[in-house]
């Protein structure tokens, strides 16, 4: 029966190991993007919340500027 070389074993057994290493950052990666995905979809839910609120507030032609919370007419 035919055996690798301790060189031969060494590299099969590096790459494997760096091989494993990339799957577990890429599934890391994969949950993180999964997390912001959700906190993403919350933030635009709590926005248009606010966003109906404003509109009842100061009606639905108005327009926000967000740098400065000026409310005006939108232009037509």
């Amino acid at each position: 029966m035919a055996k690798l070389s301790q060189k031969e074993l060494e590299t099969l057994q590096s790459l494997n190991n760096e091989f494993t290493k990339t799957k577990g950052a890429i599934a890391d990666v994969e949950i993180q993007k999964h997390s912001l995905i959700n906190s993403l979809g919350e933030l635009k839910e709590k926005f248009a919340k606010e966003e109906e609120k404003l509109i009842k507030k100061y009606g639905e032609n108005s327009v926000v500027n967000i740098q400065t919370g000026e409310v005006s007419e939108k232009k037509e």
